[in-house]
């Protein structure tokens, strides 16, 4: 196999693994920087061997098992030098033979479920949590964390190495949170599963319109939150967005990998089995009192798209009302530019521009691709064709992500 070939196989093995590697080797050592640390080991020895022997039957595995002998002769190492870690190793290494016991302390039973509450503890400030946790155990570049935010990267890699040190200056134990502790983290660890989903979803970087890995295991671990707190609003209306955004996958790309837009996707593509899902997980979250929950409310917008067998069918003005409702429980300039875009839909683009003006102004979208994006679309409609072309060439410009800038262009040329 050719080495750009391997190193490309690798570097999705690595996307898709990381995050298991590093929960693991966390609960076995206690120590993120040391489980990040073998982690990159099991990789580099990857590059050593599979070259000559051919890369094994189950890669996953395979880096699983030499992270964990790694971990084992840390572990060695740790009981030789210090005496008083002998029953620690013991525990570890029952924990290792046999890793399907149960442990009647751990409420969450999902390793890497288990890493996202560990890491997002409430001594770190809530945006240290949540960008601490996707950058070790969700496998998300600190640009991809920066994008996400609307913040620079040099400001995300410094909250990223502040939290982990203070983990470590405090020497905060690495035990499973019991159920009764998990409310105090929950919003946290939601953020994070929000995140993982829409970079899945969505992808920031690379020549992939999505990557399903990702939007997979973030509706994994909320189906698995919903089994832990069957009753928690937030966790229902996440899981009904995610339910409700995931049925339409399949839809997203054409036959031959292309991007295909909301209003254009062949809705009978759609899983409405997912979205029955969906609506069931948002019912419970409104009979509980949810309605004014920004997940639910965003449920709700998403559930819009998916009542509508038809695009032209879509309700707009409802759209649009509810993201109005959505900019003020969760001001965000994002959220204003969705809002945006359902205005122009609902009332005309040209009360949208009035919005989008407003936008232009903020700083954390100044170099955004899709307000550029935003901005060429209401161009458009407004019959403004030079300047419309011209924003959907930046707006690819910016894009890291080679599917929509793709799009961006053609919309460039239809001009």
């Amino acid at each position: 196999m050719e080495h750009t070939d391997l190193q490309r196989r690798l570097d999705t093995l690595w996307r898709m693994e990381s995050p298991r590697l590093v929960a693991r080797l966390t609960r076995m050592l206690v120590d993120l920087d040391s489980a990040e640390e073998l982690a990159q080991d099991a990789l580099l020895a990857a590059l050593e061997h599979w070259p000559q022997q051919g890369i094994p039957d189950n890669p996953a595995a395979w880096l699983m098992a030499t992270a964990q002998r790694r971990a084992i002769d840390r572990l060695r190492q740790r009981r030789v030098h210090a005496q008083r870690h002998t029953q620690m190793w013991d525990e570890q290494q029952d924990q290792i033979m046999a890793a399907d016991v149960h442990d009647p302390t751990d409420d969450i039973g999902d390793d890497l479920l288990r890493l996202v509450f560990v890491a997002c503890h409430p001594l770190l400030p809530a945006d240290a949590r949540v960008a601490l946790t996707l950058r070790l155990l969700c496998g998300l570049t600190t640009h991809e964390i920066a994008r996400a935010y609307l913040q620079p990267e040099p400001t995300i890699a410094q909250r990223i190495v502040r939290a982990k040190r203070l983990l470590a200056d405090r020497q905060v134990p690495f035990e499973v949170p019991r159920r009764n502790e998990l409310p105090q983290r929950l919003q946290s660890v939601l953020d994070v599963v929000y995140l993982v989903f829409n970079e899945g979803y969505a992808a920031s970087a690379g020549e992939d319109w999505m990557r399903p890995a990702l939007c997979e295991e973030a509706l994994r671990l909320g189906r698995v939150l919903k089994g832990l707190i069957p009753n928690a609003v937030p966790v229902l209306g996440l899981l009904a967005l995610m339910e409700l955004q995931a049925s339409r996958l399949h839809a997203r790309t054409a036959s031959d990998g292309t991007a295909v837009l909301l209003l254009d996707q062949d809705r009978s593509r759609w899983d409405w089995l997912q979205i029955e899902r969906g609506q069931a997980a948002l019912e419970k979250a409104l009979a509980l009192g949810g309605d004014e929950d920004p997940y639910v409310l965003q449920a709700a917008i998403a559930n819009c798209h998916a009542s509508a067998r038809q695009a032209e069918q879509t309700d707009w003005v409802r759209i649009a009302a509810l993201y109005a409702r959505l900019c003020e429980v969760m001001p965000s300039p994002v959220v204003e530019l969705n809002r945006t875009v359902a205005v122009a839909r609902a009332h005309g683009a040209q009360v949208a521009w009035l919005l989008l003006e407003a936008l232009q102004q903020d700083e954390r979208l100044h170099n955004y691709a899709p307000l550029e994006a935003v901005r060429g679309d209401l161009l458009a409609r407004l019959g403004r064709h030079d300047e419309a072309r011209a924003a959907f060439e930046q707006a690819a410009e910016l894009s890291g992500n080679a599917q929509e800038r793709a799009v961006l262009r053609a919309r460039a040329a239809s001009v």
